[in-house]
């Protein structure tokens, strides 16, 4: 039989959404990763009218509690029967169905582990990722656990049809469905050709391959059904490029070797390729096929997966907030910190009301509340990353590099209006250094800022380093992940004495770079002299930061090595 050709990426997405309402808890989920839309919710809809009849699809709405999503006492109930009544959670509900979950980069890590591990063969998931960049995606935990991945090209790019034909005869031979012995071999292979080196994703592409061949009307999964699943399972994980193919040839060699002498060793020829072997070339060379433009681009370049727990890093936030993301409620005493959580308190006090009204029978009727039921509320703090500029604007650095400084924040700023992150800048000139922009997301404010900044003069270098360390710092005891960005040619003449002399300045500034370190303040150098200078970076390595010379640099260029530093 011959092998079936690789799919186009404009199939994917109907093939993803066939394939997953076969088994939807065996296959894990669909990670889409594409922006709010038509194209989007038609596709969820579409695997919605392909589940069996019966089965539950229902959204995890943002800051879900535990009692909701795990299930507990029914408060109402309890109190009319005076008995815990249980109540079955969100989970429970979407046993055998799907669960949506929207915004799903922006999930709190605990509800992600919580998620991860009930998901294990009881419920399917697709997870509506709107992500911007590589370095904010859904949780590795949850996206380990999904066959599949779609992006905004692939549910544009051909859109589902509404109803597929034979799906319940489908199910019926997935239940009795063989492998032959050579997939699950090939399946192996092709992970480790690509660096993938977990056992869950070639578990999730054998089922997918079982899923195939029931799709496809057989009895047993087979070569082509291996070669779809690689591709859709296994192509979008890799981590390096495979080793490539040796190239076979029927050409005779230009000239015979001479025999060997007496004595010499005689290599064996190798063994031909056995057929197995074959089959799991033919699937590797399916699965480099779909490898996605991207990624392969990535691979190329010898970058790999950047792996991150969920989006981007963040610093742990205060669970002791007034204001932020719920994360439950727990025994404690209402105040000024917590606020009293009504509900939760009275679910805890239900289930003793029968025994509290025959000990106080002055009380009938009322709900009787002791000090050990109080419940309190807990949010957790927003952290924001907080970007601070802090830019020489002297004679030696302005004329070259304010305009690429303005560029930079004004495009970080157009990011920082989506990840709700903020940007921050000031300058030093002369005998001293200047805030021009308060940490904010205000375009229009930036904008201003960034015009009125004027160039020229001296170089206070260390009095611009210590201006930007008391704002991260700031920044840092407000909650707030700091980092500072110092863009200077290292020309330092101005000492923290406002006095000139370049040996005191250079100096001052290497005990600025110094403190930076000692505070633990993450920092980006980038040098903006014609070529490379040697103190920019000693400054560099006194502050544990970064050394980036950039003496051709745009404000693309440095928007996108900034935001490659705040996501590291």
């Amino acid at each position: 039989m011959s092998p079936m050709p690789p799919p186009r990426p404009a199939r994917s997405a109907a093939v993803v959404a066939a394939l997953f309402s076969l088994d939807p808890a065996g296959l894990g989920g669909i990670w889409v990763r594409a922006p709010f839309g038509p194209a989007r919710d038609g596709f969820v809809e579409h695997v919605r009218a392909l589940l069996p009849a019966g089965a539950a699809m229902r959204r995890v709405p943002a800051g879900i509690d535990d009692g909701r999503l795990l299930g507990g006492i029914d408060l109402a109930a309890s109190l009319a029967a005076g008995r815990r009544v249980m109540a079955a959670g969100l989970l429970a509900e979407a046993a055998g169905g799907v669960l949506v979950l929207p915004m799903a980069e922006r999930l709190d890590r605990a509800l992600c582990a919580r998620l991860a591990l009930a998901q294990e063969g009881r419920f399917g998931a697709i997870a509506l990722d709107e992500g911007i960049g590589p370095e904010e995606h859904l949780a590795p935990a949850l996206a380990d656990r999904m066959a599949f991945a779609l992006d905004a090209a692939d549910l544009l790019a051909r859109r589902p049809t509404a109803r597929m034909r034979g799906l319940g005869a489908a199910r019926r031979r997935l239940a009795r469905m063989r492998m032959d012995d050579g997939v699950a071999e090939a399946l192996c292979h092709v992970a480790a050709q690509l660096g993938i080196f977990s056992l869950r994703p070639v578990i999730l592409a054998m089922r997918a391959a079982r899923a195939a061949a029931a799709l496809a009307g057989r009895r047993s999964a087979g070569e082509e059904d291996a070669m779809l699943a690689a591709q859709l399972v296994l192509a979008h994980r890799a981590t390096r490029l495979p080793a490539p193919a040796e190239e076979d040839t029927d050409a005779e060699p230009e000239s015979t070797p001479p025999p060997p002498a007496c004595g010499d060793e005689v290599a064996a020829p190798a063994p031909p390729e056995t057929e197995g072997e074959q089959a799991a070339d033919r699937v590797l060379d399916a699965a480099r096929s779909a490898l996605p433009p991207e990624l392969l681009a990535a691979l190329l370049l010898g970058q790999g997966r950047r792996g991150t727990a969920g989006g981007r890093a963040a610093a742990p936030a205060a669970a002791t907030a007034a204001h932020g993301r719920p994360l439950g409620a727990r025994p404690g005493r209402p105040g000024r910190e917590h606020g009293l959580a009504l509900v939760e308190t009275l679910r805890a006090a239900a289930p003793m009301q029968a025994l509290r009204r025959r000990e106080r029978p002055d009380h009938p009727g009322r709900v009787i509340v002791l000090g050990g039921d109080f419940r309190v509320r807990r949010h957790q703090a927003p952290v924001r990353s907080v970007a601070i500029f802090a830019v020489d604007a002297s004679g030696s650095s302005a004329l070259n590099r304010l305009a690429e400084a303005k560029g930079a924040v004004q495009l970080l700023l157009a990011d920082c209006y989506v990840r709700r992150d903020q940007v921050a800048l000031l300058a030093f000139r002369n005998r001293g250094a200047e805030l021009l922009l308060p940490p904010t997301a205000a375009l229009a404010r930036a904008r201003r800022s960034l015009a009125a900044l004027p160039g020229g003069g001296a170089t206070p270098l260390a009095s611009g380093i210590d201006a930007a360390r008391d704002m991260a710092l700031g920044a840092r005891r407000r909650g707030n992940r700091p980092l500072l960005v110092l863009l200077t040619d290292g020309g330092a003449n101005i000492g923290r004495d406002r006095q000139p002399g370049r040996a005191a300045a250079a100096a001052d500034a290497r005990a600025a770079a110094s403190a930076c370190a000692a505070d633990g303040i993450p920092a980006l150098v980038i040098d903006t002299a014609p070529r490379p200078n040697a103190f920019a970076a000693e400054l560099a390595g006194a502050m544990r930061a970064r050394y980036l010379p950039l003496p051709f640099a745009d404000a693309r260029a440095l928007s996108r090595a900034i935001r490659a530093e705040q996501a590291a």
